[in-house]
Protein backbone atom coordinates (compact mmCIF):
# COMPACT_ATOMS: atom_id res chain seq x y z
CA UNK A 1 0.00 0.00 0.00
CA UNK A 2 1.14 3.55 -0.52
CA UNK A 3 0.10 6.96 0.86
CA UNK A 4 -1.55 9.71 -0.49
CA UNK A 5 1.07 11.40 -1.78
CA UNK A 6 2.45 8.46 -3.75
CA UNK A 7 -0.94 7.96 -5.06
CA UNK A 8 -1.31 11.12 -6.84
CA UNK A 9 2.36 10.81 -7.59
CA UNK A 10 1.00 7.91 -9.44
CA UNK A 11 -2.04 9.63 -10.64
CA UNK A 12 0.15 12.03 -12.49
CA UNK A 13 2.56 9.91 -14.39
CA UNK A 14 -0.28 7.44 -15.36
CA UNK A 15 -1.85 10.69 -16.78
CA UNK A 16 -0.66 13.70 -16.41
CA UNK A 17 -3.45 15.82 -18.25
CA UNK A 18 -6.23 14.95 -15.95
CA UNK A 19 -4.34 15.28 -12.96
CA UNK A 20 -2.67 18.76 -13.60
CA UNK A 21 -0.33 18.99 -11.32
CA UNK A 22 2.43 16.67 -9.57
CA UNK A 23 1.59 17.92 -6.07
CA UNK A 24 -1.79 18.20 -4.26
CA UNK A 25 -3.11 21.79 -3.33
CA UNK A 26 -1.63 24.06 -0.39
CA UNK A 27 -3.83 24.16 2.37
CA UNK A 28 -3.61 28.21 1.67
CA UNK A 29 -5.39 27.67 -1.81
CA UNK A 30 -7.80 25.17 0.30
CA UNK A 31 -8.88 28.10 2.68
CA UNK A 32 -9.16 30.36 0.23
CA UNK A 33 -10.96 28.46 -1.87
CA UNK A 34 -14.03 27.02 0.45
CA UNK A 35 -13.86 30.45 2.78
CA UNK A 36 -16.86 31.50 0.65
CA UNK A 37 -19.12 28.42 0.95
CA UNK A 38 -22.38 29.09 3.12
CA UNK A 39 -22.10 26.00 4.88
CA UNK A 40 -24.95 26.91 6.75
CA UNK A 41 -27.08 26.22 3.68
CA UNK A 42 -24.92 23.69 1.96
CA UNK A 43 -26.60 20.45 1.45
CA UNK A 44 -25.06 19.03 -1.13
CA UNK A 45 -21.31 20.11 -2.04
CA UNK A 46 -19.55 18.18 -4.98
CA UNK A 47 -16.20 18.24 -6.45
CA UNK A 48 -14.56 17.26 -9.24
CA UNK A 49 -11.05 15.66 -9.59
CA UNK A 50 -11.10 14.98 -5.77
CA UNK A 51 -7.69 13.02 -6.79
CA UNK A 52 -6.53 11.57 -3.50
CA UNK A 53 -8.75 13.51 -1.34
CA UNK A 54 -6.90 16.93 -0.35
CA UNK A 55 -10.14 18.81 -0.01
CA UNK A 56 -12.06 16.50 1.20
CA UNK A 57 -11.35 15.96 5.22
CA UNK A 58 -11.47 20.18 4.67
CA UNK A 59 -15.25 20.17 3.06
CA UNK A 60 -16.85 17.19 5.46
CA UNK A 61 -15.30 19.58 8.40
CA UNK A 62 -16.84 22.38 7.24
CA UNK A 63 -20.55 20.49 6.19
CA UNK A 64 -23.51 20.77 8.54
CA UNK A 65 -24.28 17.19 10.15
CA UNK A 66 -26.44 16.78 7.30
CA UNK A 67 -25.00 17.93 4.58
CA UNK A 68 -23.64 15.01 2.07
CA UNK A 69 -20.01 15.43 -0.34
CA UNK A 70 -20.06 13.94 -3.56
CA UNK A 71 -16.85 13.39 -5.62
CA UNK A 72 -16.61 12.58 -8.89
CA UNK A 73 -13.13 11.54 -10.82
CA UNK A 74 -12.60 9.32 -14.02
CA UNK A 75 -9.70 7.58 -12.28
CA UNK A 76 -10.10 4.37 -10.63
CA UNK A 77 -7.31 4.53 -8.05
CA UNK A 78 -8.14 7.89 -7.07
CA UNK A 79 -11.33 6.58 -6.35
CA UNK A 80 -10.77 3.43 -5.08
CA UNK A 81 -8.47 4.78 -2.56
CA UNK A 82 -11.21 7.61 -1.58
CA UNK A 83 -13.72 4.62 -0.72
CA UNK A 84 -11.05 3.12 1.45
CA UNK A 85 -9.62 6.18 3.33
CA UNK A 86 -12.53 8.38 4.02
CA UNK A 87 -14.99 7.32 6.42
CA UNK A 88 -17.76 9.23 6.99
CA UNK A 89 -21.87 7.98 6.06
CA UNK A 90 -21.97 11.94 4.29
CA UNK A 91 -18.84 11.29 1.86
CA UNK A 92 -19.98 9.45 -1.74
CA UNK A 93 -17.37 8.63 -4.32
CA UNK A 94 -18.63 8.24 -7.93
CA UNK A 95 -16.08 6.79 -10.98
CA UNK A 96 -17.17 9.32 -13.93
CA UNK A 97 -17.24 11.88 -16.02
CA UNK A 98 -18.27 15.82 -14.53
CA UNK A 99 -20.47 15.94 -17.46
CA UNK A 100 -22.96 13.68 -15.68
CA UNK A 101 -23.13 15.19 -12.78
CA UNK A 102 -27.05 16.41 -13.32
CA UNK A 103 -27.34 12.28 -12.84
CA UNK A 104 -25.01 11.57 -10.22
CA UNK A 105 -27.18 14.24 -8.22
CA UNK A 106 -30.29 12.84 -8.64
CA UNK A 107 -28.96 9.47 -8.03
CA UNK A 108 -28.34 10.67 -4.18
CA UNK A 109 -31.72 12.71 -3.85
CA UNK A 110 -31.00 15.70 -4.26
CA UNK A 111 -32.65 18.04 -7.14
CA UNK A 112 -29.83 20.22 -7.05
CA UNK A 113 -26.38 21.27 -5.44
CA UNK A 114 -25.48 23.87 -3.37
CA UNK A 115 -21.97 24.27 -4.46
CA UNK A 116 -19.39 22.29 -7.13
CA UNK A 117 -15.43 22.64 -6.73
CA UNK A 118 -13.22 21.64 -9.51
CA UNK A 119 -9.34 21.11 -9.99
CA UNK A 120 -9.78 19.37 -13.75
CA UNK A 121 -7.32 20.76 -15.71
CA UNK A 122 -9.77 22.43 -18.06
CA UNK A 123 -7.44 23.36 -20.62
CA UNK A 124 -5.81 19.85 -21.40
CA UNK A 125 -9.31 18.01 -21.72
CA UNK A 126 -10.45 16.84 -24.82
CA UNK A 127 -12.25 19.16 -26.95
CA UNK A 128 -15.73 20.05 -25.81
CA UNK A 129 -15.47 17.92 -22.57
CA UNK A 130 -14.93 21.60 -20.67
CA UNK A 131 -17.77 23.23 -22.17
CA UNK A 132 -20.06 20.41 -21.36
CA UNK A 133 -18.82 20.22 -17.90
CA UNK A 134 -19.38 23.94 -16.87
CA UNK A 135 -22.72 23.68 -18.61
CA UNK A 136 -23.81 20.94 -16.81
CA UNK A 137 -22.42 22.47 -14.20
CA UNK A 138 -24.51 25.42 -14.27
CA UNK A 139 -27.66 23.45 -14.49
CA UNK A 140 -27.00 21.71 -11.36
CA UNK A 141 -26.23 24.41 -9.22
CA UNK A 142 -29.18 26.14 -7.50
CA UNK A 143 -29.63 30.12 -6.94
CA UNK A 144 -27.51 31.17 -4.84
CA UNK A 145 -24.81 29.03 -5.02
CA UNK A 146 -21.44 28.86 -7.06
CA UNK A 147 -19.59 27.26 -8.89
CA UNK A 148 -15.78 26.99 -7.49
CA UNK A 149 -12.56 26.67 -9.62
CA UNK A 150 -8.90 26.84 -8.88
CA UNK A 151 -6.45 26.26 -12.20
CA UNK A 152 -3.29 27.25 -13.47
CA UNK A 153 -4.61 29.14 -16.81
CA UNK A 154 -7.21 31.25 -17.26
CA UNK A 155 -9.40 28.73 -19.45
CA UNK A 156 -11.78 27.94 -16.07
CA UNK A 157 -12.05 31.49 -15.80
CA UNK A 158 -13.22 32.10 -19.10
CA UNK A 159 -15.84 29.27 -19.21
CA UNK A 160 -17.23 30.59 -15.48
CA UNK A 161 -17.62 34.16 -17.24
CA UNK A 162 -19.58 32.60 -20.18
CA UNK A 163 -22.24 30.61 -17.92
CA UNK A 164 -22.32 32.54 -14.67
CA UNK A 165 -24.32 35.23 -13.23
CA UNK A 166 -21.68 36.79 -11.36
CA UNK A 167 -17.79 35.87 -11.19
CA UNK A 168 -15.10 36.31 -8.56
CA UNK A 169 -11.84 36.04 -8.92
CA UNK A 170 -8.52 35.73 -6.72
CA UNK A 171 -5.06 34.10 -6.34
CA UNK A 172 -2.75 32.28 -4.24
CA UNK A 173 0.94 32.92 -4.70
CA UNK A 174 1.34 30.18 -1.60
CA UNK A 175 0.33 27.04 -4.05
CA UNK A 176 2.69 25.28 -6.67
CA UNK A 177 2.38 26.36 -9.22
CA UNK A 178 0.61 29.28 -7.87
CA UNK A 179 -3.36 28.97 -9.06
CA UNK A 180 -6.18 31.74 -10.38
CA UNK A 181 -9.23 31.22 -7.85
CA UNK A 182 -12.40 31.73 -9.29
CA UNK A 183 -16.38 31.60 -7.76
CA UNK A 184 -19.08 32.02 -10.65
CA UNK A 185 -22.19 32.61 -8.63
CA UNK A 186 -25.92 31.59 -9.93
CA UNK A 187 -28.12 34.55 -8.62
CA UNK A 188 -31.24 33.37 -10.77
CA UNK A 189 -32.40 30.86 -12.78
CA UNK A 190 -31.86 31.16 -16.85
Amino acid sequence: MIGPLGVFFRGFVENPKMVGSIIPSSRVTINAMLDRVDWQRCKLFVEYGPGVGTFCPHILDRLPPGGQLLVIDTNPRFIEYLQRTVDDDRFHAILGSAENVEEYVRRLGHEKADFVLSGLPFSSLPEGVATRIVEATQRVIRSGGAFLTYQFRPTAKELTEAHFDKVDTGYVWRNIPPCLLVWGWKTGEA
